[in-house]
């Protein structure tokens, strides 16, 4: 088949255009959502791990966010400029800090994760417990055949 007589690309026609344009919507609405509480969705996977583990170092942040220190020191900037975390000495090592969730970060982060629900919630109207989990399982699928670090 010669490149004329191909036919025209269709990105509608496949799948991943779909993922894309889905993920684009979920991000925007989650945004919509999370910016009266001053959360951001790049603020969720610290504020969830300092939820969840305590104090950390902003090294073990990264790593938690799998992002590279200077994007992780930029991230914690703008969340102390927002009132979601504070940064105190280390006890054990002068030259460290801890950063924990402040009073409203703790605060906001069960809202911020309401709202996500909400969204998820929308996205999912109409779908049965069975195709929720079809579509679960599906999209899985996709991750792990792209992941190249998962099993």
């Amino acid at each position: 088949m010669s490149p004329r007589s191909a036919p025209p690309w269709d990105p509608e026609a496949v799948p991943t255009f779909w993922i894309n344009h889905a993920s684009r919507l979920l991000m925007r609405h989650f945004e919509q959502r999370l910016r009266p509480l001053e959360f951001g969705m790049a603020y969720l996977p610290v504020a969830i791990a300092l939820e969840e583990q305590g104090p950390l170092l902003q090294k073990q942040l990264a790593e938690y966010a799998h992002v590279e220190q200077p994007t992780m020191a930029a991230l914690l900037t703008r969340m102390e400029r927002d009132g979601l975390i504070q940064r105190e000495p280390h006890p054990d090592d002068k030259r460290a800090t801890r950063i924990s969730l402040s009073a409203k970060g703790r605060g906001r982060l069960p809202q911020a994760k309401a709202q996500l629900a909400r969204v998820a919630e929308q996205a999912t109207a109409g779908f049965s417990e069975r195709e929720r989990a079809t579509f679960m399982s599906l999209l899985h699928r996709v991750v792990a055949n792209l992941d190249s670090t998962a099993g």
